[in-house]
């Protein structure tokens, strides 16, 4: 063999590879397209499968997670109204303490009028400290009869027009709450 003849032959030889190496690559490239298909066929399924799977789990994480919500809200709730009065208990303790050395005191004295003042100075207090806690007194001296704050018990006739509707006297104070009505006034109104 010549050198001719071998440089023919490796030209023939790599003009065989390429072809062999193509029809190989097509071959693979078939195998894996048949797969790919046969995958999509599989995939639609397996694809929903998944979703319900993954979307029920949200689900049920959701749900837990509302339930814990609703304990935690309810418990709360319970302890704020077994416990909700613990600031004004705590504000009026003074008070009572007040009291009770105003009793105390009242024992080794005979003079009534010691007593009227303690008693009033006492009361202060006790309004100051409600007046903090929001509590307010509905005012009804020279009001009109309101039937959101008001509480008709007697009507006086007789008291003239400029008295009509208009409250008379005050049976029992009225109070409210942050501007809601915790006890209305009892009172008279004008006829």
């Amino acid at each position: 063999m010549t050198e001719k003849d071998i440089e023919i032959k490796d030209e023939e030889t790599q003009n065989e590879a390429p072809v062999d190496e193509t029809a190989k690559e097509a071959e693979e490239k078939e195998e894996v397209n048949s797969e790919e298909t046969s995958e999509e066929e599989k995939d639609p399924l397996e694809k929903a499968q998944e979703e319900i799977a993954d979307l029920k789990d949200k689900w049920l994480r959701s749900v837990a997670e509302f339930e814990n919500y609703r304990k935690r809200t309810l418990k709360e709730r319970a302890e704020l109204i077994l416990n909700g009065g613990e600031k004004v208990i705590t504000a009026i303790l003074p008070i009572i303490d007040d009291m009770e050395r105003a009793i105390e005191n009242g024992a080794k004295t005979d003079d009534p009028e010691v007593l009227r003042e303690g008693m009033s100075l006492i009361h202060q207090k006790f309004m100051k400290t409600l007046e903090a806690q929001g509590v307010s007194k509905i005012e009804t001296e020279n009001a009109d009869f309101d039937t959101d704050v008001h509480e008709a018990v007697a009507m006086v006739p007789g008291m003239g027009d400029d008295k009509k509707g208009k409250v008379i006297d005050c049976l029992q104070q009225g109070y409210k709450l942050n501007d809601k009505v915790i006890r209305h006034a009892k009172v008279a109104v004008g006829q």
